[in-house]
């Protein structure tokens, strides 16, 4: 077994997983998403707002997920990049790059949503991916150590910004980490696991 879990987390709180490499952070992740390699098997109940998780696809759960990677469209725009997760409720281009280019503006990026990704910075591709994400409505927010290829100030920045967001937008939040210092600005509770 490698994580035993039992906790609630409340819409705009964080649960911060922290554990050496190997321990099975991503793995949980991967079970609360949906996405959970076969060879794994994983038991117990996942719930949000009333919703069992893990009784829909993945696709269904609408969990919004940050990578140590941001993982942004290369052949996109960067308001295409959010455009793209916008819910397909969501009718018609003009309204869709309204929509991204509102979220470039709140993320401090506003005039960026011609450029190309690969143009940006580290910190902007982040901030790009994490708008990408809240647009798409997640009932969740999983974070795979998203702040770990950041330099040091960019980081303290991104978690900010990334834990601001999420709890204005009332989403609980999982963050798995090895680092205290994303434990201390997630200011959640925090689950230690180790090695089996």
């Amino acid at each position: 077994m490698l994580v035993a879990l039992d906790a609630r987390v409340k819409r705009g709180e964080t649960l911060t997983v922290m554990g050496p490499s190997g321990s099975g952070k991503s793995t949980l992740l991967a079970y609360l998403g949906g996405f959970l390699d076969p060879v794994f098997s994983a038991n117990g109940q996942v719930s949000v707002a009333g919703v069992e998780l893990t009784a829909l696809a993945a696709e269904k759960r609408r969990a919004g997920i940050l990578f140590q990677d941001p993982l942004l469209f290369p052949h996109l725009s960067v308001a295409d990049n959010i455009a793209i997760a916008i819910p397909e409720d969501v009718k018609g281009r003009k309204q869709r790059r309204m929509m991204a280019e509102a979220a470039l503006e709140d993320a401090g990026l506003a005039e960026f949503g011609d450029r190309d990704p690969d143009t940006l910075s580290g910190g902007q591709k982040a901030r790009v991916a994490l708008q990408r994400v809240l647009m798409s409505r997640p009932r969740l927010l999983l974070l795979d150590e998203p702040f770990s290829k950041l330099d040091a100030n960019l980081r303290d920045q991104t978690r900010q910004l990334v834990f601001d967001l999420a709890r204005r937008a009332g989403l609980p939040v999982v963050l798995v980490t090895h680092d205290e210092d994303d434990a201390r600005a997630a200011a959640g509770q925090v689950h230690k696991v180790d090695l089996a």
